[in-house]
């Protein structure tokens, strides 16, 4: 096999046209039948084989610096430098699903967050000329679904101010993001696709003119690069042209010999260049090109031959969210629904089925977005954002400003929040509970189950003077945890024997934590510890009811998958404080760093918020307490 012999990108130099054709085909089989057995981003990847291994063929890296928006289109680019082990693929020890700094030096950027990359590219291509690298380039691949975010435009307009400074931008379109691009950019590409006119016209007369004698080439290439005004007349390219941009395309991306052409003259050109590549997401594969829904977009394992699971998943978040958003339609006609590019992802596919005119996708675009939501709602339509708890961030200023601070009834649903595992540091949604407490007037909601995230959104939508946040975790919904009672508006999960006057732990449990609260204060009854488990619901604002149920007990804990840091368990902490309750309290969370890449049970392990950890340092506490401290070890839990 070719591949096997390629260690790193010089080695493709040796081989010829029809050796790099069976090379792609090398490697589109190794990415189905690798990411088959471990699942990931296989759609997006077998669309760039072929344009991957032509900038690794006219770009030196990594003293040329090659750079992917976003970075799940990376995984060809490892192959070609030197990671050909994927058997542990988004596994803990294994290769990282997106680019990552520890596994090669290939690797520039590691957040897998959209429309990022052109700024990195304006930073870096500054940087040679302030140090005056003029043999170094800088080459970003990114994709038209990432145009469609608002950095990515702010750095081209830096970008173009610099007429003389060299930049190659790779635009891989394939008409899509996770599905189809949407906005007036992706019809502007779809022009740029589909008028031919320019390139026969050249074609043709590139063939009369060279068959000219003394003045035809001259004048040929005169006219290549004649006016504007002819060109735009022909092709509309003019959108990157006005920025002062040079445009070399559409190319065809999986034409190597077309695609090094195009890419060896942006190389050579002494400033900013887009070279505007058409690839197919999901080629070569059949049941991912047949897929209309993302083009296998991520996928988890399936069968290699027919793209199927195989194992059918049980009932998620996501589809619990999904199935109550349509019957919130069908009950009021002011709910409206806003994604950021990921309608399929995020649940909001089967209301857009039901409601093609109350559903709005702005692209990946969530400041955008957030602040359209406002608009929504001061115009009396109700708007439910979802959006991966990750990206929320990305949000907040417009949240706070203009959200919040117009008190707008806006809902945003938090897929994938807490730990999310095997995407890594940058998809972990473990900042969206610290962030969100700092805006005013917000209410946020952390359901346990399923019952509880469709009772909590249909809460939610009925806020009409403020914002609203409802969070739920990845992956499968657990079983239902029913509430023994209610104090205030919180749930009480589990209450000590009759005969304890005043329990050791008031346990507050955050969301999805549920069963492993009610595991820990099982643990905890072992050792003679009486606790209280209650599910505050909404855990912003605290429960008026907290502080004084929480003087009745020795210990306040609270655990949360969230940063700790400005968490659920801070705001307990300081609503226990301003109420003069002087209870010792325990905050359980995820400690404040970048999480590597692993299953959710492996981090939660390695973060220590399990069952047994938990449970054994309350043991202590409570020992320290009691005056057994010094005098003898706390009770070991097993």
């Amino acid at each position: 096999m070719l591949l096997t012999r390629i260690k790193g990108p010089r080695d493709l130099d040796r081989l010829s046209q029809e050796e790099l054709t069976q090379l792609a085909a090398e490697i589109r089989s190794f990415l189905v039948d690798a990411v088959s057995k471990t699942g990931g981003h296989l759609g997006p990847n077998l669309g760039v084989v072929e344009l991957t291994i032509a900038l690794h063929r006219v770009f030196d890296s990594p003293k040329d610096k090659v750079l992917f928006d976003t970075g799940h289109q990376a995984y060809v680019h490892k192959l070609l430098t030197g990671r050909q082990d994927f058997g542990n693929l988004r596994s803990k020890g294994g290769l990282s699903g997106y680019p990552s700094r520890a596994e090669s030096d290939h690797d520039v950027i590691e957040n897998s967050h959209a429309s990022t990359v052109l700024g990195w590219a304006d930073g870096l291509a500054k940087a040679n000329e302030v140090l005056g690298r003029e043999d170094h380039h800088v080459a970003a691949v990114i994709g038209d679904g990432a145009l469609t975010g608002g950095m990515a435009w702010e750095a081209l307009n830096n970008i173009a101010a610099a007429k003389d400074r060299p930049l190659v931008i790779v635009v891989n379109d394939n008409e899509r993001s996770y599905g189809p691009t949407i906005g007036g950019l992706a019809n502007h590409l779809a022009t740029l696709r589909t008028t031919d006119g320019y390139e026969r016209f050249l074609a043709r007369g590139k063939e009369i003119l060279e068959r000219t004698p003394v003045v035809g080439k001259p004048l040929f290439e005169t006219l290549h690069g004649a006016k504007k005004g002819l060109k735009d007349f022909i092709a509309p390219q003019g959108m990157f042209e006005d920025l002062g941009l040079k445009y070399i395309g559409p190319i065809d991306g999986h034409d190597m010999e077309a695609l090094e052409s195009a890419l060896q003259r942006a190389k050579r050109f002494s400033g900013p260049v887009i070279v505007h590549c058409l690839t197919q997401k999901g080629r070569g594969y059949e049941p991912a090109v047949q897929d209309e829904a993302d083009r296998f977009h991520a996928v988890g394992v399936i069968h290699p031959d027919t793209g199927l699971p195989v194992a059918t998943d049980a009932a998620s978040w996501t589809s619990v969210f999904a199935d109550e958003m349509v019957r919130l339609g069908k009950e009021r006609a002011d709910i409206v629904a806003i994604t950021a590019a990921m309608l399929q992802p995020v649940g909001l596919k089967k209301f857009a089925d039901a409601f093609p005119d109350r559903i709005f996708d702005v692209g990946i675009a969530e400041q955008h977005g957030a602040t359209s939501a406002a608009g929504l709602a001061t115009g009396g339509a109700h708007p439910v954002f979802a959006v991966y708890a990750t990206f929320l961030n990305r949000a907040f200023d417009q949240v706070l400003m203009d959200v919040a601070l117009h008190k707008c009834g806006v809902t945003f649903v938090l897929d994938r929040a807490g730990v999310t595992g095997t995407d890594g540091a940058s998809h972990n949604g473990m900042w969206d509970m610290s962030i969100m407490q700092v805006v005013p007037g917000l209410r946020l909601a952390a359901p346990r189950d399923a019952e509880q995230l469709r009772a909590q959104l249909r809460e939610a939508v009925e806020v009409k003077d403020a914002p609203t946040v409802v969070r739920y975790s990845k992956g499968v919904v657990g079983p239902a945890v029913p509430a023994v009672g209610r104090i205030g508006g919180m749930d009480v999960l589990r209450t000590p024997a009759p005969e304890v006057t005043r329990p050791d732990v008031l346990l507050v449990s955050v969301g999805a934590l549920a069963p492993m609260c009610l595991e820990i204060a099982d643990l905890l009854d072992k050792q003679g510890i009486s606790t209280t488990v209650v599910d505050p619901r909404w855990v912003k604002p605290v429960d008026e009811a907290l502080a004084p149920l929480a003087d009745r007990h020795r210990v306040v804990v609270t655990v949360e998958d969230n940063g700790r840091t400005g968490g659920v368990g801070a705001a307990v902490s300081q609503a226990l404080r301003d109420a003069g309750v002087d209870v010792p309290l325990r905050d359980f969370g995820i400690p404040q760093r970048f999480l590597d890449h692993a299953s959710r049970k492996e981090v939660m392990a390695e973060i220590g918020l399990t069952a047994p950890d938990i449970a054994r340092q309350v043991t202590g506490l409570v020992a320290k307490l009691d005056g057994r401290y010094d005098s003898e070890p706390a009770a070991t839990v097993d």
